[in-house]
């Protein structure tokens, strides 16, 4: 999962309604329209592209494990599945604002002078997105935007390295993006991502704050999961109720690789399920044999098979005459002349 996680530390996202309010304005289609050249795919799971991804609505072992919860967790965990909110990727998301806007009104946030403002305190809505990567500026700006036009103010913010690490060690930010990576096989790991006791330590990885003793426990529950089953079934489970307490905006997951390489490796027949390791590949002779021969009658432009096209060298050496007449000019220009 990579995401930009807002921190319930912050009062103002404290609620529920609010951390999902921002999700609508983000606006993925537009994004991988004309960013990502329509290359990813919306993430909408802790462990998307596994099986341990939860999909529609519960049930089985799965359904057994979140009834204990029932009433402590969110109704829409046993009637709606979990989907990222989509537009029609024009960049003018109008009725993901308006959902956005109910959404920031049932927790007392009103419009007053075109400015989304607490209506009990009169407190505007202010916050700060932390980055430590240029490359993301571009991704995040169009979302501002669509911030903008709630009525918040919204700010982006770059710093180095160091000063993004101590910010985040000191809980010193309101949104960030950030990413939690998992195996098939999840574990102890769960307890830095997601625990109560690792929102208040500094060299965990709960970016989100989330402090929730129900997730505390499902996350023991994945821990000690005795089979493959029901680890999937308590993996799923725990995605649930993450999904549900929308702590992050997903981001999106590429389902290939992408590999560029010479025809002349042989693979075996059978491969990993997920994911590809070149350390299983081998050279074979009679791929690159072929490869060569293919090479030798393919036309390659001017010049040789082996070597730069002939405008290309002709380029390089008009280059460096006309630099050395240059220089020559100069030099005749600097010396006196001589009686």
């Amino acid at each position: 999962m990579q995401a930009l996680a807002s921190t319930p530390r912050r009062a103002r996202v404290a609620d529920r309604p609010v951390r999902r309010a921002p999700a609508y304005p983000s606006d993925f289609e537009w994004t991988n329209r004309n960013l990502f050249f329509g290359q990813y795919a919306r993430t909408e799971s802790y462990f998307s592209n596994s099986e341990l991804a939860s999909r529609g609505l519960p049930g089985g072992d799965e359904l057994e494990i979140l009834e204990r919860f029932r009433g402590r967790i969110p109704d829409e965990v046993f009637s709606r599945p979990y989907a990222a909110p989509s537009t029609d990727g024009s960049g003018w998301p109008r009725e993901n604002l308006a959902k956005a806007f109910e959404l920031l009104a049932q927790a007392g946030w009103v419009v007053r002078d075109l400015q989304l403002v607490n209506e009990r305190t009169g407190e505007p809505f202010r916050f700060e997105i932390l980055l430590v990567s240029p490359a993301f500026e571009r991704i995040v700006l169009p979302f501002v935007r669509n911030l903008k036009r709630l009525g918040t103010e919204p700010r982006v913010r770059l710093v180095d390295q160091s000063q993004y690490i101590n910010r985040l060690r000191s809980f010193d930010y309101d949104m960030i993006v950030s990413g939690w990576g998992s195996s098939e096989s999840p574990g102890n790991e769960q307890r830095s991502f997601w625990t109560r006791e690792a929102a208040a330590s500094p060299a965990a990885n709960n970016y989100a704050g989330v402090r929730d003793p129900v997730i505390d426990r499902l996350v023991e529950l994945v821990i000690a999961a005795p089979d493959r089953e029901s680890l999937v079934a308590r993996t799923r489970a725990l995605d649930r109720v993450l999904l549900a307490g929308h702590y992050v905006i997903p981001h999106w997951h590429l389902n290939t690789q992408r590999i560029l390489y010479w025809d002349r490796f042989s693979r075996p027949a059978v491969t990993p399920r997920n994911g590809t390791s070149v350390e299983y590949w081998w050279f074979d002779p009679e791929k690159a044999r072929q490869l060569e021969q293919a090479r030798a009658v393919t036309p390659r432009g001017d010049g040789d098979a082996g070597g730069p096209p002939a405008w290309a060298v002709l380029l390089v050496v008009g280059a460096a005459a006309a630099a050395g007449l240059v220089i020559l000019v100069r030099r005749a220009r600097r010396e006196p002349a001589r009686p």
